[in-house]
C-alpha cells in the first residue's frame, strides 16, 4: 500500500471511530458527541462552558461605572461580592483583596487596554465568574493574559476568554480552580500564541470542564498534585505539557487535532486515564509522550489517528518505577508504540492495537522484546485459538525486514511507507526466514478486542 493510500485508509478509519462533523459554535474535525467520554463532557447535548445569562440577586452591589468598580476593588472594606451588569467595562483591573466578581453573562465584558494583563489578581479567596474578557496585550515577555492570579484558594469559572494572548495564568496559586472556561487564542502560527491555561508552582490546583482552542499549550510546570479533568483541548500545539509535575493526573478529556496531545517531562507518579488523544499529525505528531519520567499509568485511553500513538524516551528511568500501559485502544496510528531506546520496566497489557501501520519502533535500532507484554489484541494476529479460551495458542510476533534495513542503511528511510518496503515486509511475512529481527512479542494475545467494538456504531 502506498503512503497516500495508507493515509486515506487511516482517515476513513478515523472517521468511523470519531465522526467528522461540526460541534457547537466552533469548527472541529470530530463530533464530541461520538466520543466514549462524551457523557462526562457534554450536558444537554453541548459543551457547557463559558458564561451563562444570570440575574443579580435583589441585594447585589452593582457599580454605576468603571470608576466606581475600580474604587470598590481597591477598597479593603469594599463589597465582598460585586455584580457587573451586561455592558462593556473598559480598562485593566487590579485585585488585591478577597472579593467575588460576577457578571450577568456573555454580554458582561471586561475589555482590556490591549497593553498588558486585563485582570491582575493576588490574594486568597478571589473569585472571577461568568463574564467575557477581551483585549490582552501582545507581549510574551510579560505574558499578557486575560487573568493572572496568585495566592491561595482562588477560582476562575465560566469565563469566555476571547482571542487572548495568554488565557489564565495561575502563578504560585495553590489550591486554586479553573472551571468551565472557554479559551480561544489568536489566529496565526501556534508558536507565536500564548498558553491557554498555565499553572506554575500551583500545587493542588484543578482545571476542569474547560474548552481550550487555538492556543500554544496547556501547561503544568513545577506544580504537584494537579488534576486536569473533563477538558477539551484542540487545534493547539501541546494539548497538555507537564514538567516537574509530580503526583498529577489527566482524566476524562478530549485532546484532539493538536501537534502533540499530552507530553510529560521529568515527572513522577502521573496518571493518564480515560482520555481521547487523537489527530496529532505531522512529523512531530505524538498522541502521548514521556521523557525522563517514572511511575506512570496510562490506562483506558483512546489513542487514535496520530503519527506516533505513544512515545517513551528514557521512561521509566529505572525498572523499579515502571510504566503501566493498560486497557488502551491504540488505533490507526502510523506507529503504535515508539521507544527512543530499548525499553525496560514497561508493562503493556490488555490493550487493543487496531490497524496501526507499524506496531512498534525503537529508535536507533534494538527492539521492544524487553517490555512485559501480554493479553493485548492485535488486529494483524494470524494465529488461532483451538481451545476457545480467548487467548491465542501461539505468540504474536512482529518482525520487520524493512526496519532492519532502514536501521542499517539510514538512506532507505526515504522509502518508508512506499509500496517497495510494504511489499518487502509482505514477502518477509510469507517467508519468515527473511525477517531476522524480532521487534516485539506478546505470548498471550487476545483473540477479540477488549474495548474496540468492531463493526459497531460505538468507537
Amino acid at each position: 500500500m502506498s503512503s497516500r493510500s495508507r493515509s486515506r485508509s487511516r482517515t476513513l478509519g478515523l472517521a468511523a471511530l470519531l465522526t467528522a462533523c461540526g460541534s457547537p459554535s466552533v469548527e472541529t474535525h470530530h463530533d464530541l458527541a461520538t466520543l466514549p467520554i462524551a457523557g462526562g463532557l457534554l450536558e444537554g447535548g453541548r459543551l457547557d462552558v463559558g458564561p451563562e445569562p444570570r440575574s443579580a440577586p435583589p441585594a447585589a452591589r452593582t457599580p454605576r461605572d468603571a470608576a466606581e468598580l475600580r474604587a470598590w476593588l481597591a477598597d479593603p472594606n469594599g463589597p465582598a461580592e460585586i455584580w457587573l451588569d451586561a455592558r462593556t467595562w473598559a480598562g485593566d483591573w487590579v485585585i488585591r483583596r478577597p472579593v467575588t466578581l460576577r457578571g450577568a453573562g456573555p454580554d458582561t465584558v471586561l475589555l482590556g487596554t490591549g497593553t498588558g494583563t486585563v485582570v491582575d489578581a493576588e490574594g486568597e479567596g478571589i473569585v472571577i465568574d461568568n463574564l467575557t474578557i477581551r483585549g490582552t496585550g501582545s507581549k510574551h515577555t510579560t505574558e499578557d493574559s486575560a487573568v493572572k492570579i496568585r495566592g491561595r484558594h482562588n477560582a476562575v469559572s465560566r469565563l469566555f476568554l476571547d482571542e487572548v494572548l495568554f488565557g489564565v495564568s495561575l502563578a504560585a496559586c495553590n489550591a486554586c480552580r479553573a472551571e468551565r472556561l472557554h479559551v480561544t487564542g489568536r489566529a496565526g502560527d501556534a508558536e507565536l500564541r500564548g498558553d491557554g491555561i498555565k499553572l506554575w508552582e500551583s500545587d493542588g490546583s484543578t482545571v476542569s470542564r474547560c474548552l481550550v482552542e487555538r492556543v500554544r499549550d496547556v501547561v503544568v510546570w513545577y506544580s504537584r498534585h494537579v488534576t486536569l479533568e473533563d477538558n477539551v483541548v484542540r487545534h493547539s500545539r501541546y494539548g497538555s505539557h507537564f514538567m516537574y509535575a509530580h503526583d498529577s493526573s489527566v482524566r476524562g478529556s478530549a485532546v484532539i487535532d493538536n501537534v502533540v496531545g499530552i507530553f510529560v517531562m521529568y515527572s513522577a507518579r502521573l496518571a493518564v486515564e480515560g482520555n481521547v488523544l487523537a489527530g496529532a499529525g505531522g512529523p512531530a505528531g505524538v498522541g502521548i509522550g514521556f521523557k525522563d519520567s517514572d511511575d506512570i499509568t496510562v490506562r483506558d485511553n483512546w489513542i487514535v489517528g496520530n503519527t506516533s500513538g505513544a512515545y517513551l524516551d528514557t521512561t521509566p528511568r529505572s525498572p523499579a518505577t515502571p510504566v503501566h500501559f493498560d486497557g488502551n485502544v491504540v488505533a490507526l496510528n502510523d506507529i503504535g508504540l515508539r521507544f527512543h531506546a530499548q525499553p525496560h520496566g514497561v508493562f503493556v497489557t490488555g490493550n487493543d492495537f487496531q490497524e496501526n501501520a507499524e506496531a512498534a519502533i525503537v529508535d536507533g535500532g534494538g527492539d521492544a522484546t524487553t517490555t512485559d507484554m501480554h493479553d493485548n489484541y492485535w488486529s494483524d494476529y494470524a494465529g488461532y485459538d483451538l481451545n476457545d479460551d480467548g487467548v491465542g495458542d501461539v505468540a504474536h510476533e512482529v518482525k520487520r525486514l524493512s526496519a532492519e534495513l532502514t536501521d542499517t542503511r539510514p538512506a532507505l528511510k526515504l522509502f518508508q511507507g512506499t509500496a517497495a518496503l510494504v511489499t518487502l515486509d509482505a514477502v518477509a511475512r510469507a517467508v519468515p526466514v527473511l525477517a531476522t529481527r524480532l521487534l516485539l512479542r506478546d505470548p498471550r494475545p487476545a483473540i477479540t478486542p477488549h474495548r474496540l467494538a468492531l463493526g459497531g456504531s460505538e468507537p
